[in-house]
């Protein structure tokens, strides 16, 4: 099959894509037994005389965390962040984990305890945006959001012990810095380079699969830019006190995003990350479908962004939220307008 035909084949099943299936419309990523079991043919076919229990434990913790059946924590309240986007970048980790195994001799491969340790790290890298029962202070897990990646960190090392993996708890903790902004991806302390190479097919896995999601635009509209607001980054304060508004609106937050994708999400991804992205290409024939879903998702967005009727009209899809407690999006925009309220209000007394 020629370039072009990959091309136009690929095209047609993003087009045929449901709400909550991946870039292959084949795994419903709202579905933790359904990527579950994805991750385990994906990782049978490379290490087939390991054991996958590590990972079936750590799928069914996964769900008790993010469903509000783990001791001392509460469920998933982060609408964006919710439990369909950590499955989707699961999965994408997975499959960029055996492009890299299958494009490299055995001696420099990851081998089956690092693939478990980088795909346990993905499970959990969102696990500080779930509020513990002594959190008193938050109302939502958005409002973590500058510091989740740490209180992710902590997680991971005290959890990975469990699973029979702590000689890499430590491990753990550092390369799930690659998914967030406190640390810069230079500065992530790492022992091993195999360990980086983890970091950087982790911390693309997390770009690619948000932002190929079917309703990306819509997400970041509806719920992104609500936990932007609780996160005190859609408006922040300088360092002498006054208000900077980042981000207007849902709409605002859109106008802005192929400019954080240009420069911004690219730069990780070539240079930070070192285009492991590349490694996709591997299991399709030398298309990246997830590159292919990004490109659709802005192109769509550069499209509708000149338009005179605006944002809002164009983009009509409510896809499904995966979180734990019922009405959670409506809780969150109910939140995050409070706060804006608030804080015009505070604005007026001054």
């Amino acid at each position: 099959m020629s370039e072009l035909e990959q091309q136009s084949l690929w095209a047609q099943r993003l087009a045929e894509r449901r709400n909550d299936y991946d870039v292959t419309n084949t795994v419903r990523v709202s579905s933790p037994s359904a990527v579950c079991a994805a991750v385990h043919g994906i990782f049978s076919g490379l290490y087939p005389r390991d054991s996958f229990k590590p990972m079936s434990r750590a799928f069914l913790d996964f769900q008790r965390l993010f469903n509000g059946e783990y001791p001392g924590y509460y469920g998933c309240d982060t609408v964006y962040h919710d439990i369909q986007h950590t499955l989707d970048m699961t999965l994408a980790n997975a499959r960029l984990i055996a492009g890299f195994e299958m494009s490299n001799p055995i001696r420099d491969q990851l081998g089956p305890r690092r693939a478990v340790v980088a795909l346990v790290t993905s499970l959990f890298h969102d696990a500080g945006y779930i509020r513990r029962h002594d959190d008193d202070e938050f109302s939502n897990g958005a409002e973590v959001t500058s510091f989740h990646v740490s209180r992710s960190a902590r997680f991971l090392e005290n959890y990975m012990p469990q699973i029979g993996f702590a000689d890499f708890a430590a491990t753990a903790a550092q390369i799930v810095h690659f998914s967030g902004y406190e640390v810069r991806p230079e500065h992530i302390r790492v022992a091993e380079p195999k360990d980086r190479r983890l970091g950087h097919l982790l911390g693309t896995a997390d770009l690619m699969a948000q932002m190929a999601d079917r309703c990306y635009l819509e997400k970041c509209r509806d719920r992104l830019y609500p936990e932007f607001v609780l996160a005190g980054i859609a408006v922040e304060k300088d360092g002498h006190g006054n208000e900077k508004v980042n981000y207007a609106s849902g709409d605002d937050l859109l106008k802005k995003t192929d400019d954080f994708y240009r420069n911004s999400v690219k730069t990780r991804l070539e240079s930070s990350f070192e285009s492991v992205y590349e490694y996709a290409n591997v299991l399709f024939d030398g298309t990246n479908p997830y590159l292919m879903a990004i490109e659709k998702n802005l192109a769509y967005l550069r499209q509708i962004a000149g338009r005179g009727d605006g944002i809002g009209l164009a983009l009509r899809r409510r896809p499904e939220c995966f979180t734990w407690p019922e009405e959670t999006l409506e809780n969150v925009i109910a939140l995050a307008e409070h706060r804006l309220v608030r804080k015009e209000a505070g604005a007026a007394v001054r």
